[in-house]
């Protein structure tokens, strides 16, 4: 596993995957299923798969990665400098998504300020090629921004692939974001 340390940006070959981290439980087979699909006929077979570490998407993504034999690159947060912890609700999946990670990219914000991830993923994607999107077509609201990223990568030409299995539903409560 290799590490970088930067603004987390890709290549053009990179695939960009972003999405609801409030994924139903018996959605989470459906949307893997569909991200492995569509990994393994990624156009150059180059590039990577690349994911800002969390539960829901990111896990699912990082797991569908693996399956289809697509490289893993997993972005974690920093401060000043040092990995930061990721919140509670992340952890397990951030130790799972590391042991599947092929590199690891440390990037300079904060997990426990929306703001803060959304420019994090902002900047995935204006560097990656294609954008992978999990996503029901819901709005933007105040703890989800899959809207938005799919409506940014679009304005600046990143071509846009949305998944949304048939019979894929969100949990009806978002895990609790409790800091240390």
């Amino acid at each position: 596993m290799r590490a970088a340390v930067g603004d987390g940006g890709g290549t053009d070959g990179d695939i960009v995957v972003v999405g609801h981290a409030d994924l139903a439980p018996d959605t989470v087979p459906l949307v893997e299923s569909a991200l492995r699909t569509r990994l393994a006929r990624r156009p150059d077979r180059g590039g990577m798969a690349m994911v800002r570490t969390g539960a829901g998407t990111p896990l699912v993504s990082g797991r569908a990665a693996r399956a289809s034999g697509c490289p893993l690159a997993v972005v974690i947060p920093t401060r000043a400098g040092m990995p930061a912890m990721p919140p509670r609700h992340d952890r397990m999946a951030t130790g799972e998504l590391l042991t599947l990670a092929d590199q690891v990219r440390l990037v300079a914000y904060d997990p426990l300020d929306r703001a803060s991830c959304i420019g994090a993923d902002e900047r995935l994607v204006a560097a990656g090629g294609l954008l992978l999107a999990v996503w029901d077509g819901s709005p933007s609201n105040g703890r989800d921004a899959t809207a938005h990223l799919v409506t940014y990568a679009r304005a600046r030409g990143v071509p846009v692939d949305i998944v949304w299995p048939a019979g894929a539903a969100r949990q009806a409560v978002w895990p609790a974001a409790a800091p240390d």
